[in-house]
């Protein structure tokens, strides 16, 4: 067959492998043993839910061997193998790999961007930082043909049919001369028991062990084939048998990141159901978090069978950072996606890992400085579990923070009730695009008495109105009614008729809906959104091409304030100019963008000229 020219993006990736991620180069050993085990995991799964696979001895096995003095390293597997169409599709093309997304997400950084291989699919590549040429040897399990793919890393790749015999891959590297230390038994066993030591299948290591007898000059070669991972599937030990340092390595394997987790959770559930499970909380987001086409981290396997590790269903989307394992006794090896989906026993099971997840959680948040840490990282989308998942509503509330305006750092809801005054309402709460926002906003005067937590998050405009109450506490929003009642006012009669003028001035602008007095503001008026949704949600509904109309503005003026009281005083024309500058100015102050900005630039200048 003729020589092939890799895509675009694969040229891109070869040479980025080449020449960036040098100075990492050892991770190569730990993508290849990890598609070995990837290959392993498949024909296990086949040889015990399909038909046609089951006249197939599975004796799962990954062998490493070398020649020190040719420089050839090979790594072989009995796994499901690949046909023609495989090759093609999975080393010449990035129809199944995350090529693309791999090249976009690169931060520079040597260290993170060799994570990134592993967690992206683009492992096998990694082959050409240590390797000139590469030869991959491969029979897909019942078929009756073999391949032999060939690249030397320059472009174009080869497929030529095989003489191999028994089913599964080989790959053969020619090492360069910069990498010949990977022809050492010593550190390729180091290689392998700091990366793939938990490995569920045995990876055995082939080498020439050189011995001199007593008394004799005569060196004896003795060849030798040692087991050098432990190859026990860590999720299925008892706890007691394990320590920090076991949980910390399967996790680096599992999650290609060498950074230690804030922390994991392992349980082994026996009774009416019977699984075991293991969750981790990675100390570095998952790149793709905040993304609609995130990938789940979480593999589903039974009795130790890998079945799947693109279930988004095994967690709910806002536990998408979480990564883990869940190995049911109970489900059937041929499961299928739909299968899934309706399964009583999964459903079960997946309630109570969601519950176990946030069990972990809580214990994060034990420490104040950990959970710190956590939040920032992982708050954000925690928050998104307040909008859908009702059952764990209460557990979920427990774990927000929000930024106390009294204390100037995030508290819990909990802290935040139990310093409330009696004869306060509720939990008091404004929210918007950012704190410094939120803090010149001019509705918090009213309740200078008072804390107020703020809420700055994107998500939060939508989860915070639905929460209704925190432990039979109301949470306010102190745009609404309900909350300004319990402000004391000491407005009469005599005043609301002396402002008459201005309130209708007010009145009589486009937006404005109602308009009071206070007497308990500092700066000249405020706006609020009572009975609408708030500023922000607007904003954020318009920016995602959401048609909303403009929304109409309750207006509070300030008595006390000398602009108020002159403008209130002056002659209905200059008085309405006067009045549309300050709801205007108002409105930008909330973040608002102005539909006819000339205007209000217009009036600020005429109004300039006359005061010089």
């Amino acid at each position: 067959m003729a020589k092939q020219a890799f895509q675009t993006e694969i040229k891109q990736l070869l040479d980025l492998m080449i020449h960036s991620l040098y100075s990492n180069k050892e991770i190569f050993l730990r993508e290849l043993i990890s598609n070995a085990s990837d290959a392993l995991d498949k024909l296990n799964h086949l040889t015990l839910s399909d038909d046609a696979y089951k006249s197939l001895t599975f004796q799962p096995k990954i062998t490493i061997s070398f020649d020190s003095e040719k420089k050839i390293l090979k790594i072989a597997d009995n796994g499901i193998g690949m046909n023609e169409a495989d090759l093609n599709n999975h080393l010449g093309t990035i129809a199944k790999s995350g090529t693309k997304s791999f090249l976009e997400n690169l931060s520079g950084d040597k260290k993170k961007d060799s994570n990134l291989i592993g967690q992206f699919g683009v492992g096998f590549y990694s082959s050409f930082m240590v390797a000139d040429k590469v030869i991959v040897n491969t029979k897909k399990a019942l078929d009756t043909k073999a391949y032999t793919w060939i690249s030397n890393g320059d472009g174009e790749y080869e497929i030529l049919e095989s003489g191999k015999d028994d089913y599964g891959t080989e790959i053969t590297l020619y090492l360069k001369d910069d990498a010949k230390e990977y022809c050492n038994r010593w550190s390729i066993e180091d290689v392998i028991k700091r990366y793939s030591n938990h490995i569920q299948f045995p990876i055995f290591l082939q080498y020439t062990e050189e011995k001199k007898e007593e008394g004799k000059e005569e060196v004896i070669k003795e060849e030798k084939e040692e087991q050098v991972n432990k190859a026990k599937a860590l999720w299925t030990m008892s706890k007691s048998e394990l320590k920090k340092e076991d949980y910390e390595d399967f996790f680096s394997t599992l999650a290609y990141d060498k950074e230690k987790p804030i922390s994991y959770i392992h349980t082994h559930a026996e009774g009416k159901l019977q699984y075991k499970s293991l969750f981790y909380i990675p100390a570095t987001p998952p790149f793709d978090m905040q993304r609609m086409d995130y990938k789940s981290h979480v593999k589903l396997y039974v009795k130790r069978v890998f079945i799947t590790d693109d279930d988004k269903e095994l967690l709910p989307s806002y536990l998408r950072f979480i990564h883990g394992i869940i190995d049911s006794d109970d489900l059937p090896l041929n499961v299928s996606r739909e299968i899934l989906q309706e399964n009583k026993i999964l459903e079960q099971i997946k309630s109570a890992s969601v519950k176990k997840v946030l069990s972990m959680i809580e214990s994060v948040a034990k420490d104040e400085a950990k959970y710190k840490e956590f939040y920032t990282k992982y708050g954000k989308v925690l928050k998104e579990g307040l909008y859908g998942d009702y059952e764990n509503k209460e557990k979920l509330l427990q774990l927000v923070r929000a930024y106390s305006l009294k204390k100037g750092e995030n508290i819990s809801l909990k802290a935040y009730k139990e310093s409330m005054s009696t004869e306060q309402k509720g939990i008091f709460y404004a929210i918007g695009k950012d704190l410094e926002t939120l803090k010149n906003n001019p509705v918090l005067e009213k309740f200078k008495d008072y804390d107020v937590l703020l809420f700055a998050d994107e998500v939060d405009s939508f989860v915070i109105p639905t929460i209704g109450e925190f432990d039979g506490t109301k949470l306010l929003d102190i745009n609404s009614k309900e909350a300004s009642e319990g402000i004391k006012s000491e407005i009469s009669e005599e005043q609301k008729k002396a402002f008459e003028p201005l309130i209708e001035s007010f009145k009589g602008l486009d937006g404005v809906n109602e308009v009071s007095l206070s007497d308990s503001l500092t700066s000249p008026l405020a706006l609020t959104d009572e009975g609408m949704q708030n500023s922000y949600m607007e904003q954020i509904m318009r920016q995602m091409g959401q048609e909303m109309p403009e929304p109409k503005k309750n207006v509070e003026l300030n008595i006390n304030h000398e602009l108020i009281q002159k403008i209130n005083n002056m002659d209905n024309d200059l008085r309405n100019k006067y009045c549309l500058i300050l709801f205007n100015g108002a409105k930008i102050l909330e973040g608002h963008s102005l539909k006819d900005s000339k205007s209000y630039v217009d009036s600020v200048h005429e109004i300039l000229l006359k005061s010089i």
